[in-house]
């Protein structure tokens, strides 16, 4: 991927660089101190993605990003500072670190890119990121009222319908979004994740316990406790999907 580093100093460039040494698939094209150097370069260059500092002399990481004209690349937030990582999941970002840099989840983060390189979702607007399908190792923003969370999707056993909401269960918290349970089907790994009825997605990865049940369904329980009915229609999918 061309890519293109923004971060006002210096140093924090340079190590940046040496981090990403050992991911060839990483072409750095160029770097630039502030945004009005960033948005020339990104017209002339056509990066596709950026690494990009929150805090910056002049416009701020998030500013730039709404000053570009025509497609945006994708973005990397790096920042001292958590605070920003409900604005900056808002600007669709592939990840926020958070410096100094951890190696290890640097490269966790160029993993699921190439992955998702190498396994593109077209979608009928030719948005690829808004559309990708996410899998169990992919990390999502959660806010429910003015409580927060950054959840990797493997820890998530449960998508419940509760009519325009979806209540999501992980750990001991069942925050709702506000998404169809179709919407989110749509965008959840088929093989992780299976439509138990009209109602429930469950994370396959979490069953503890597998019954029959009334009229040819299968009542399924859980890690933690749930206990969810397959539907009869459904539950010929499932011994299907899951029969060597």
């Amino acid at each position: 991927m061309r890519t293109l580093i923004i971060d006002d100093e210096r140093l924090a460039r340079n190590e940046l660089k040496r981090l990403l040494e050992p991911y060839t698939k990483i072409e750095i094209i160029g770097e630039a101190a502030n945004a009005e150097e960033a948005l020339v370069m990104i017209d002339d260059l056509q990066p596709e993605l950026l690494f990009l500092d929150i805090q910056m002399p002049g416009k701020n990481g998030f500013e730039l990003l709404s000053s570009i004209e025509g497609k945006t690349p994708e973005v990397i937030f790096t920042t001292a500072y958590d605070e920003y990582a409900i604005k900056a999941f808002e600007f669709n970002a592939l990840d926020y670190l958070l410096k100094p840099i951890d190696s290890d989840r640097l490269r966790d983060t160029i993993q699921r890119i190439e992955e998702n390189q190498s396994h593109p979702e077209p979608s009928s607007d030719g948005n690829e990121r808004a559309e990708k399908v996410l899998g169990e190792n992919d990390q999502v923003f959660v806010k429910d009222g003015e409580k927060c969370w950054f959840v990797k999707l493997g820890k998530i056993r449960l998508f419940e319908s509760m009519g325009n909401y979806v209540r999501l269960h992980f750990d001991d918290q069942k925050p709702l979004v506000l998404k169809s349970l179709n919407n989110l089907e749509e965008r959840l790994d088929s093989n992780t994740y299976f439509r138990a009825n009209r109602k429930h997605i469950i994370n396959l990865q979490w069953i503890e316990k597998i019954e029959p049940w009334f009229s040819g369904g299968l009542l399924v329980t859980l890690k933690g406790g749930d206990k969810i009915e397959i539907s009869r229609r459904q539950a010929i999918r499932f011994k299907e999907l899951m029969s060597l």
